[in-house]
């Protein structure tokens, strides 16, 4: 859970940017984005397998160039 304490002087701009800074560092929202819709573990297992193909052949096309 992130807490922010608020600082003196601080303005409510400086206080969400930061308390935005600290729920990105967490991962809170890409754990709430991606547990959104249940997907079965053979599909979780077949997109991580084309992710990890893309990956490569961008690679392999960089090194080329």
């Amino acid at each position: 859970m992130a807490i922010v304490v608020l600082r003196s002087n601080e303005s409510q701009e400086s206080l969400l940017k930061r308390f935005r800074k600290k729920i990105v560092k967490s991962g809170v929202l890409s754990t709430v984005r991606r547990k959104r819709w249940f997907i079965s573990k053979s599909e979780q297992r077949r997109m991580e397998d084309k992710k990890a193909i893309r990956r490569l052949k961008r690679r392999n096309v960089k090194v080329i160039d």
